[in-house]
């Protein structure tokens, strides 16, 4: 398997497992467990806003991220429709990428001000590895409440039935 296949499956796996997180987080009551939710929604913008500064930097463009969150607590809804929209340009992008391109330095700024220099391969590397931590947070979070764990793993993604390989964004 070359990089590009590997990386267009992780981001894949990605959008799946946000989606999966998402409807888990759905389901919850609608007035139940505030906190939590708030919690989560805290968590997965995070990721978002990371996911984003991170486009900039492979599109060499500004961003207008002073922080790796952002002060406002979007709805889940709206966060989920956001992340959904990423995924997509996340996944289009590395569906595309050349390995000449996945080796290729870019030179940036980081929200705190220092520089940074990351090939365009160590970049989405970070965005899928970032983003599997954060969702581990948040399941922890609905274990807490009595939801039971995403069975949200690569492994589960690769081998679950045919049918169900419907594309989540």
């Amino acid at each position: 398997m070359n990089t590009q296949k590997l990386l267009t499956t992780l981001f894949e796996y990605k959008a799946w497992a946000n989606d999966t997180l998402f409807s888990a987080l759905a389901a919850l009551p609608p007035e139940s467990h505030e906190r939590e939710k708030h919690d989560a929604a805290r968590i997965l913008n995070h990721v978002y806003v990371v996911d984003r500064i991170f486009e900039a930097n492979l599109e060499r463009k500004p961003h207008d991220y002073k922080a790796l969150n952002t002060t406002a607590t979007p709805e889940l809804a709206d966060l989920r429709a956001a992340v959904r929209e990423t995924d997509r340009w996340l996944l289009s992008y590395a569906d595309t990428v050349s390995e000449a391109e996945l080796a290729e330095v870019v030179e940036f700024t980081f929200v705190d001000g220092s520089a940074g220099r990351m090939s365009r391969g160590e970049m989405l590397a970070h965005v899928v590895t970032h983003g599997n931590y954060h969702r581990g947070a948040v399941g922890r979070i609905l274990s807490q409440i009595g939801v039971p764990p995403q069975r949200d793993t690569l492994t589960v993604f690769l081998h679950r039935p045919e049918h169900l390989r419907a594309d989540p964004i």
